[in-house]
């Protein structure tokens, strides 16, 4: 990495466990953080609290990055195309509005080019893509035991049945735009 500014993308596509598992394999993705963001209720959420659907919170990841390795735009591709942006409030059985499809802007920058991409990839689905794009209100990061999910339970039902196809796809689709990882 040179030495240049790191800059940070926040974003939701369903349970958070996936999404890192993802943003982990990149080349140019430095750190990836799961969390909440969006909510309304006062307070630092609970994953139990976030999983009742009462906070209003989104399970999210904060991923920072080298834009010189890798560029935003390129993260929000990786993003539509490795969870399903079309589908409200869900990803596959994941149900509920901390399940959501969303963008995190953190300036105008971000927002222009998150509503780019969106747009742009809603040729490519059949269905409406539903992800929101709003500013990034305040991140709180999830409790210790969802750090690194994948990484540190890969044998368990859930990783093989939902984030092991998804790891799949991203290597079929960007293979050039991963780190030297073991499958």
């Amino acid at each position: 990495m040179k030495n240049n500014q790191l800059e940070v993308a926040t974003m939701g596509g369903g349970c958070f466990w996936c999404t890192e598992a993802i943003f982990q394999e990149v080349k140019g993705i430095v750190k990836v953080v799961s969390g909440y963001s969006g909510g309304t209720a006062p307070g630092r959420p609970t994953y139990r609290e976030v999983c009742s659907g009462l906070t209003g919170h989104a399970e999210v990841v904060r991923i920072t990055y080298d834009p010189e390795s890798i560029p935003y735009n390129d993260i929000l591709k990786i993003f539509m195309t490795t969870h399903d942006p079309t589908t409200l409030n869900r990803q596959g059985g994941d149900v509920g509005t901390q399940y959501r499809s969303v963008i995190y802007y953190q300036n105008a920058l971000q927002k222009q080019i998150a509503e780019e991409i969106v747009e742009e990839m809603a040729a490519y689905y059949s269905d409406p893509i539903v992800t929101e794009v709003t500013a990034l209100g305040i991140f709180y990061e999830a409790e210790d035991y969802h750090q690194n999910y994948y990484r540190n339970n890969s044998s368990q039902g859930y990783c093989n049945v939902v984030i092991s196809p998804k790891l799949a796809k991203l290597r079929t689709l960007y293979s050039k735009k991963l780190k030297n990882v073991s499958a």
